[in-house]
């Protein structure tokens, strides 16, 4: 199984140049065949998705997953605007990022190319699989795709749908790869001669066992524990209504809030405020002792702290400055998406230049802290690492550069002997 896997991708590494090298206007016409041919078949798409809610329910899996795993109408229209979002953004590919004359006709080019093959493994989001198929086509990437076995009859109703569609419109056929087999993760993680770049999305303990298991370069996050600090000049009803949108509007996601900070001088208002615009909806929270003084709430450990819960449950701690605030979110933090909710202008900005997350907010949810949301198209994940990419991470992300170098029979040895120099005229 292992011998097949390295020569379907060594394959593959071979034929990324024929893609790396496609046109703009056939990767958006794939593109837009790709967003008919959803329409087209979403039904069976909707029928295949149901056999896979309906085996998760019959193995008693959480709520939290079943809603992650369903596919339904709103999911559809929500990639097909990822699509349209995708084709309307500039190529990514063999843009000059910089050019410069070393020496008279001596120009040198720094130029945008896909990344080559980029190994995607997800848990649980069939649409998680649209989003990956469309980004590193529109990127001129191969994509190599393992999705979990829970959401196996959806995702492979949509990777022959979109792998069709494009296809049809003369993309390279060594474009899309879907892996179905568990054994081939393993086998996956081996191939650093084939695969250029691994994104890993699921759990914790899913992300860090491929960073832990493989030689290939891995971009990826391994938690999202995201924060909203509520300054003691918030205004407190924008504060209520921001706090139960990040913490509520969509529990299982990583841009989820997950640990509450209140200055002092504002809790004793906002957190019976809180509790009142629940308005029914589950909410648990697990305060430190000053939190329950003022509100009534579950005891909070330190391991309640630093801990994406991907539930109805929020950690709450009552701090005495923004800097304790600051304090606390990058020693429990991810350093995924953090917000202050503030009219304080000086803490604003102490707030953006301390706080070391992807993604740094003010006044407003957390939950924006998205490809799509930030005009991006879509995303294949979210980065929380420092190289390459950071944050949502969309086409150029999945892009890297390549210099060339075109003289006139130029050789080293006169710059080394000095009878020639550099002159180094920047032209763009």
């Amino acid at each position: 199984m292992k011998d097949e896997l390295k020569s379907l991708l060594s394959d593959i590494k071979t034929h990324s140049v024929y893609m790396a090298q496609s046109s703009e206007s056939l990767r958006n016409d794939a593109l837009r065949a790709i967003s008919k041919a959803l329409q087209d078949n979403k039904n069976q798409i909707f029928i295949e998705n149901q056999k896979d809610i309906q085996k998760a329910q019959n193995e008693n899996l959480p709520e939290a997953v079943l809603k992650r795993l369903l596919f339904d109408e709103a999911k559809l229209q929500s990639v097909s605007e990822g699509i349209e979002e995708l084709i309307s953004l500039p190529d990514p590919l063999n843009s000059v990022l910089l050019e410069r004359e070393l020496d008279e006709g001596l120009l040198l080019k720094r130029i945008s190319t896909p990344i080559g093959v980029i190994g995607v493994i997800f848990e649980s989001r069939p649409d998680a699989l649209v989003q990956i198929a469309t980004l590193c086509l529109k990127s001129g990437n191969c994509a190599i795709l393992k999705g979990g076995s829970e959401t196996m009859h959806t995702n492979r109703v949509l990777y022959d749908v979109i792998n069709s569609a494009a296809i049809s419109c003369g993309v390279d056929s060594h474009y899309l790869t879907l892996l179905e087999s568990r054994n081939q993760i393993s086998d996956l993680l081996e191939c650093e001669d084939y695969v250029d770049l691994l994104i890993p999305r699921g759990s914790n303990e899913f992300v860090s066992y491929i960073m832990n298991h493989t030689k290939i370069p891995v971009m990826g996050h391994a938690a999202g524990v995201c924060h909203t600090y509520v300054d003691s000049s918030a205004d407190l009803d924008a504060a209520v209504s921001v706090i139960l949108d990040a913490k509520l509007q969509y529990v299982v996601v990583c841009n989820t809030l997950e640990t509450l900070l209140a200055h002092k001088d504002i809790a004793d208002e906002l957190l019976p405020a809180l509790l009142k615009s629940l308005g029914g909806r589950t909410l648990e929270i697990r305060g430190d002792e000053r939190t329950a003084s003022i509100i009534p709430c579950k005891k909070a450990t330190e391991d309640d702290y630093g801990v994406e819960f991907g539930d109805r449950i929020m950690s709450v701690r009552i701090v005495d400055t923004v800097e304790e605030a600051i304090e606390h979110i990058n020693r429990y933090g991810s350093g995924h998406t953090d917000c202050i909710l503030s009219t304080d202008s000086s803490n604003v900005a102490l707030f953006f230049s301390l706080v070391d997350s992807a993604s740094v907010m003010h006044n407003c949810s957390t939950r924006f802290a998205d490809g799509f949301r930030y005009g991006f198209g879509a995303e294949v994940g979210v980065s929380t690492g420092k190289l390459h990419a950071r944050g949502p991470v969309s086409l150029d992300g999945l892009t890297t550069y390549k210099y060339t170098l075109q003289g006139n029979g130029h050789i080293v040895e006169p710059y080394v002997s000095g009878e020639k120099k550099f002159h180094f005229k920047d032209i763009r």
